[in-house]
């Protein structure tokens, strides 16, 4: 009879404990998706939201299978003369660089059945590159390369009016 009645209380503790979990359970995720709602709420009105790069749009990621590249090899860039240093002495000589460039494009763009064929557009291409490296002199060129890249993104994609060039990469680069 004591094993009866210990079993007995033992079910109507289970039950007990399966009814105070499932309403705790349920007040908790009300309360946590309340809390994620105002967390989201003042990320935004403050634009830290996950993902986002400087300007605030989203980062998308472009898988590898829908990468395509196209490089435009054997640059050379006249760079800018540098300023006289504090001596009044300038340097003679003019400088280059020898550029390797690089362009990321989304295969699955909407744009890029348009302007996939960048062997047809590739003198306005150079044309925007050198416009952005040559603005650069020899110490400024080296120091800078990851602001050179953006610019030249920037460039192609106001020239193409379209983000289907989703990166630009310097893939070697030598400066004289």
């Amino acid at each position: 009879m004591k094993k009866n009645l210990i079993s007995i209380i033992i079910l109507a503790l289970l039950i007990v404990n399966i009814v105070l979990t499932s309403v705790m359970m349920f007040s908790v995720m009300s309360t946590n998706k309340k809390t994620a709602n105002l967390v989201t709420d003042i990320a935004s009105a403050i634009s830290l939201e996950l993902g986002e790069e400087e300007e605030g749009e989203p980062a998308e990621v472009i898988p590898m299978e829908d990468t395509q590249t196209y490089t435009i090899a054997d640059l050379r860039i006249l760079l800018k003369k540098a300023e006289p240093s504090a001596e009044g002495e300038t340097d003679p000589d003019d400088h280059y660089a020898l550029l390797n460039v690089t362009l990321s494009m989304n295969s699955k763009h909407k744009d890029y059945k348009t302007y996939s064929d960048l062997s047809t557009r590739e003198d306005l291409i150079k044309g925007q590159i050198n416009d952005v490296v040559s603005q650069y002199t020899l110490d400024q060129a080296k120091e800078s390369n990851q602001q050179i890249e953006d610019e030249i993104l920037n460039k192609i994609q106001t020239l193409f009016d379209s983000d289907f060039i989703f990166d630009v990469t310097l893939s070697s680069y030598l400066y004289q």
